[in-house]
């Protein structure tokens, strides 16, 4: 069965990895999920990711983060869908949580949070939110 939203299904699986205290999960692997994994990295959301084979597939292997106990990430949410696609523009970028959370932009110049996409001064496609 063909997936009709990649992203969407990455971010339920670290969400629901996290809801069951897992120290992994893992993802069919693409360049856009591998983009989405290193800005959660870089924003210190996950340990960090490895690639690895899934019987003929490669796939990604996520290691979730904890602190004391808790999830590193308490909400993420995919905000453009395949059925209505979210724009930005580098002024108009929505800041979560007043600045605790983050957003992630897919732009021009790669995939970036939205402070690095207002410091590059470049907007796109308003891919997920994270706090």
């Amino acid at each position: 069965m063909a997936l009709t939203d990649p992203l969407g299904d990455m971010l339920t699986r670290i969400r629901n990895g996290q809801q069951a205290r897992k120290d992994s999960v893992v993802t069919p692997a693409s360049k856009l999920r591998a983009r989405v994994l290193d800005v959660l990295a870089r924003e210190g959301y996950i340990r960090g990711y490895t690639e690895e084979a899934l019987g003929k597939h490669p796939g990604l292997r996520i290691e979730l983060k904890y602190f004391e106990g808790q999830p590193a990430i308490k909400h993420v949410a995919r905000v453009s869908k395949p059925g209505r696609r979210v724009y930005s523009g580098s002024k108009e970028l929505p800041i979560v949580r007043n600045g605790l959370g983050i957003t992630i932009v897919s732009t021009p110049r790669g995939v970036l949070s939205d402070a690095e996409a207002r410091d590059q001064n470049v907007g796109g496609e308003v891919l997920a939110e994270v706090f």
